[in-house]
């Protein structure tokens, strides 16, 4: 019977499990500058010797940004080690990490779109129609 999924993306999900849970509780202590991170996905190579690891900083501030990319690679030793502890593995992927910027862009996007709506509407009402019924009706007339 085959299984479901492969055990790169086992190992992956594990991964992800226990480097969330090692920044949420063991690495606040140890470096406070980091601040809130969330790890946003991982990618295991075949042979299990590589992991890339995506995390998110909620922080704009490019100085911050290259900050904490350096707590980041200064620390994945300790990271991989505390890894090591909590997984059962005979060897313990060596760890990259890289900087998620889907979520803020994703925020940002969302609120590009929000102001262009916006500034439609505004238009529209300058011009003495009113974006929404047009919508409506036409949505009636389908």
């Amino acid at each position: 019977m085959a299984r479901e999924f492969s055990r790169t993306e086992r190992v992956g999900q594990q991964i992800h499990k226990e480097v969330a849970s090692i920044f949420q509780n063991e690495f606040k202590n140890r470096d406070p500058r980091l601040g809130m991170v969330t790890v946003s996905g991982v990618d295991v190579s075949r042979d299990l010797a590589h992991a890339k690891i995506y995390v998110t900083f909620f922080e704009t501030d490019e100085e911050k940004l290259k900050l904490f990319n350096q707590i980041m690679e200064d620390n994945k030793g300790f990271i991989r080690t505390l890894l090591a502890k909590r997984m059962r593995m005979r060897a313990v992927p060596a760890l990259k990490f890289y900087q998620d910027t889907s979520i803020t862009e994703g925020i940002r996007i969302s609120t590009l779109v929000s102001q262009t709506l916006n500034k439609d509407k505004e238009r529209a009402l300058k011009a003495g129609r009113d974006l929404d019924q047009e919508d409506q009706e036409t949505d009636e007339n389908k």
